[in-house]
């Protein structure tokens, strides 16, 4: 793993939530700490919220169903909210959501925070929903989302399955951003995850200056360059 100069770093313990600023010319790395973790993530553009994630632009115009190094991550306004500039995990979930309460009493059970305080079951939907309310955003901000650090095929009959024990411990993906972006983060369980029980991985955030040349690694695809020029156009404009 590279040794950046970490400006800021947070521990997001399996089955939380998180929430924040990230400035462009900063790259946040997500560190899946035991192996197994799952991180839900959401994009929103910091300065016009209505801007968001779109999953559909970002693998139609990079042509792939899964994201690693060298994609970017679009917005629905034809613009990159960040690029993933390293990646030792290879393969993370763009189609599967997010779980919600019902899936998660129907396959762990329920632990309500009055009995069990910070060990209380929580979904993805449920903990990005928190997160979401800080910043005056709700259930209809909720678009498809990244799920880091999971794996999902198509098998031969055409149906998703999950790949069991793909991110290894340490492994980590690295997201250089272009725009000032809110991130949205959960660490609930994949909603494809089989294993039992309750047991969601912690996903450890570092932030660091973005190194030099390091959006290069996404300008191989003709649409990351252009979605980059209206990122430029953007601010330029702002400062007008």
């Amino acid at each position: 793993m590279n040794q950046p100069t970490i400006i800021w770093k947070q521990v997001i313990p399996g089955g939380c939530h998180w929430s924040g600023i990230i400035r462009r010319g900063a790259t946040l790395r997500l560190i899946d700490v035991d192996g197994g973790a799952n991180a839900a993530v959401l994009f929103f553009n910091q300065e016009e919220k209505l801007e968001r994630y779109n999953m559909a632009d970002t693998l139609k115009s990079q042509h792939t169903f899964r994201l690693t190094k060298g994609h970017a991550c679009h917005s629905d306004m034809g613009r990159i909210f960040c690029c993933i500039t390293a990646d030792t995990c290879g393969w993370h979930d763009t189609v599967c959501g997010l779980s919600d309460a019902n899936l998660i009493q129907q396959k762990y059970g329920t632990a309500r925070f009055q009995e069990h305080r910070n060990q209380m079951f929580r979904s993805g939907l449920d903990g990005l929903l928190i997160e979401l309310g800080k910043w005056g955003l709700g259930m209809r901000d909720i678009v498809a989302n990244i799920n880091f650090f999971s794996k999902v095929t198509a098998v031969a009959s055409g149906e998703l399955a999950y790949q069991a024990n793909h991110s290894k411990a340490g492994d980590y993906v690295d997201l250089s951003f272009v725009m000032d972006t809110l991130v949205a983060l959960s660490t609930a369980p994949h909603p494809l995850d089989p294993k039992k029980p309750y047991q969601p991985g912690t996903v450890n955030l570092e932030l660091f200056n973005t190194p030099p040349q390091a959006i290069k690694e996404c300008l191989h695809i003709s649409e990351n360059i252009r979605a980059l020029q209206n990122v430029q156009n953007f601010y330029c404009e702002g400062a007008k």
